[in-house]
């Protein structure tokens, strides 16, 4: 991105929001323009500061970290919200990621790593882990088989899907399978930024704003998943 990435970050730890804070201001791509301590102003201020990212604590006071995900994307669905959290096998990360989280981050994760993985889901990343694949696959077998009493399946979904060519639906098969868009560049051998910008088109023709939007609704319609 030419201009500045605009971070907001959402955090009740004051030590930790501090933390973020610094690791975030020191680095030039980026420009914290807001932090907040809970969901209740961050729904307030999200919308007037406009950020392009998101870092959000999965744990809130008051209002969850999901309610205010859910909240936010329906007033601002292209806004890309990370969620922060200190398991990465917890029912409530499983949860946000289902309600169009973009990704998610460690808490003990290194500095480093907290800019890396903002950058790359600005670029169209956001890898999950194999474990949170599986749990999405199960997820779709258990819808399928009718126990949460609504079915996956949508005719508009079905053509929505029809309309990825056959490398986009390549790309989006091995995000369905846990890959990093690193992965995926050296599975099909092809560039970093090709892998991108076929992400940039799923998105588009699925009508969706996150790597885990798009999965779930890849996943809904593969008979043999």
């Amino acid at each position: 991105m030419s201009q500045p990435i605009r971070l907001a970050i959402v955090e009740d730890d004051a030590g930790l929001r501090e933390t973020l804070q610094k690791v975030f201001g020191s680095a030039p791509d980026f420009r914290v323009v807001l932090t907040c301590p809970d969901g209740e102003s961050a729904l307030r201020e999200i919308p007037v500061k406009t950020p392009n990212v998101v870092l959000m604590d999965i744990n809130l006071p008051g209002m969850s970290g999901i309610d205010c995900l859910r909240s936010l994307k329906r007033v601002l669905p292209a806004l890309r919200v990370v969620m922060v959290t200190v398991y990465d096998d917890d029912d409530r990360l499983f949860e946000s990621l289902l309600a169009g989280a973009d990704g998610y981050l460690l808490k003990r994760a290194t500095r480093n790593r907290f800019l890396e993985a903002v950058r790359e889901i600005m670029n169209g990343g956001a890898p999950i882990s194999p474990k949170i694949a599986r749990r999405m696959v199960e997820y779709f077998h258990q819808m399928k088989g009718g126990k949460p009493g609504k079915s996956s399946s949508s005719p508009v979904a079905e053509l929505e899907l029809k309309d990825l060519t056959a490398r986009e639906l390549e790309v989006l098969a091995k995000l369905a399978e846990g890959l990093t868009t690193k992965d995926v560049s050296t599975e099909l051998k092809i560039s970093w930024d090709t892998v991108r910008n076929h992400i940039t088109n799923i998105y588009a023709k699925l009508h969706v704003h996150s790597r885990s939007e798009a999965i779930l609704k890849y996943l809904g319609h593969q008979p043999g998943k």
